[in-house]
């Protein structure tokens, strides 16, 4: 349970990244580091080798005095801070070597100068650089040829010691270990309290996420900042309004149409009681039955309404555009209203151009989207009422608008009218309210608009599409 936490992970993940740091500075920057600096005090020796080298070449020949060849070497010993071996090639490694180190005190060292004749090179007559173990540690040391008629008669070494730059090697080493302890601690310690406010911020998260799996949509989720995090709470009670609003729907939904379910199902359960009755004459008889036929017919339409607002909200809805003409669908459509119209005493207009209204969208869903808008015409107006049916292309846009010469619509109610499950009729003539409400969804997905314009006299619905 500690590593699975998401804290604790965190401010582990924060420590190995500082600990592979602090490997990486040691393992791999130190030692270069210390190279450097050898390799510095070598080049540094060597200048200065290459500077105070110069009394040393008067005392190449055989009749300079053994004093002032000593003084001369301590001279150089004491200008170049270096402890100076003097060496005479033609002796070799049997013969005397003078060596007077930077406190300007003689001394004999037989094993000072092997650095200086072991390299060929030197004989070779080139200066030579290097670093050599001893009793005392590793010394840096220079050996500077001296010449006398063209060849190698002495060599001058020049040794220091490399105790400092080891010291301060050493220094670092343990400077960088401490150093990256304290960060270690330091970002160990971060990381715990940036991953326990993280860890806070998600539980509250979390908690909001049981409450919606329980069906409690009331708690807010507060978006304290403009990070991730706070972008995705934003998101999560923008995702809770909407399941609330859902919720809300969905209760709404069920009460409605269970009552507009229960009505014609009684109405039918209490026509067919009447209709038992042997006594009944015939024409009360016929009466009953075409009430019958009415509640099955409200009954078919609600639930194909109920059906198509389902598949609506499903996405199961399928579009199939084809080339249209608008003005020759609403012919065939409006010619299906022929009994309605009859009816309904109303006479119908319809005006398109000559050359149609052509236009890329489903002919199925047009026409059906039209059936409900003059469907909405002849139940929501008095009977006599004129409609008109007028297809058209208008700024760019193809439309296809139904004009009724009712009563209109009120002010307030214009909000609502595509509102599943809204009407403002009264009981005698109100369907369900889910006409308007698809037909405006099929609009939107047909990346269309349904809009409503409405005043006393006159009121028309417009089917707007892209051209």
């Amino acid at each position: 349970m500690i590593i699975r936490s998401l804290r604790n992970r965190l401010a582990g993940l924060f420590g190995l990244i500082v600990l592979g740091a602090i490997a990486v500075v040691y393992l791999f920057v130190v030692p270069p580091l210390a190279g450097q600096l050898r390799d510095q005090k070598i080049d540094a020796l060597a200048e200065s080798a290459r500077v105070h080298v110069g009394p040393l070449r008067s005392t190449v020949g055989r009749d300079v005095p053994q004093p002032q060849v000593r003084n001369r070497v301590r001279v150089a010993a004491a200008r170049s801070g270096a402890r100076v071996t003097l060496l005479d090639v033609a002796t070799g490694t049997e013969g005397r070597r003078l060596s007077i180190s930077e406190d300007s005190r003689p001394q004999t060292d037989p094993g000072e100068s092997r650095f200086a004749l072991a390299d060929g090179a030197v004989l070779a007559a080139r200066t030579v650089t290097g670093t050599e173990p001893t009793a005392r540690g590793r010394v840096a040391e220079v050996a500077v040829p001296l010449f006398d008629d063209g060849e190698v008669a002495k060599v001058a070494t020049f040794s220091d010691d490399l105790e400092a730059v080891e010291a301060n090697v050493a220094l670092i080493r343990r400077r960088v270990l401490l150093s990256g302890l304290v960060a270690l601690a330091i970002a160990v310690l971060a990381g715990y309290l940036v991953a326990r406010a993280l860890t806070g911020r998600v539980r509250r998260l979390e908690r909001a996420a049981h409450q919606v799996a329980a069906g409690d949509f009331s708690t807010r989720i507060e978006v304290d900042s403009e990070d991730e995090l706070g972008r995705l709470a934003a998101a999560f009670d923008d995702m809770q309004r909407q399941l609330r609003e859902l919720q809300t729907t969905r209760e709404q939904f069920i009460a409605i149409a269970s009552h507009e379910l229960r009505t014609p199902i009684f109405s039918l359960g209490g026509f067919l009681e009447l209709l038992a009755d042997e006594e009944l004459d015939e024409e009360t008889r016929a009466e009953f039955l075409a009430q019958v036929r009415a509640q099955v017919a409200r009954l078919t339409k609600l639930t194909t309404e109920l059906l198509d607002l389902s598949r609506l909200g499903s996405g199961a809805v399928k579009l199939h555009s084809e080339p249209t003409d608008l003005g020759g669908l609403a012919r065939d459509v409006t010619s299906e209203f022929g009994p309605a119209l009859s009816e309904h005493r109303s006479a119908i207009e319809l005006a398109s151009p000559a050359d149609g209204v052509e236009v890329e969208c489903d002919p199925e869903r047009v026409a059906q989207v039209l059936r409900i808008l003059m469907d909405n015409a002849l139940v929501h107006t008095p009977p006599g009422t004129g409609i008109l049916v007028t297809a058209e292309r208008f700024n760019g846009e193809a439309r296809l608008a139904v004009t009724d010469n009712g009563f209109g619509i009120k002010r307030k109610t214009m909000p609502h009218i595509f509102e599943p499950f809204f009407t403002a009729a009264d009981e005698r003539t109100r369907g369900a309210g889910l006409g308007l409400a698809i037909a405006a969804e099929l609009a939107e997905r047909m990346h269309g608009e349904l809009r409503a314009t409405s005043q006393p006299g006159s009121t028309t619905f417009t089917l707007v599409l892209p051209s």
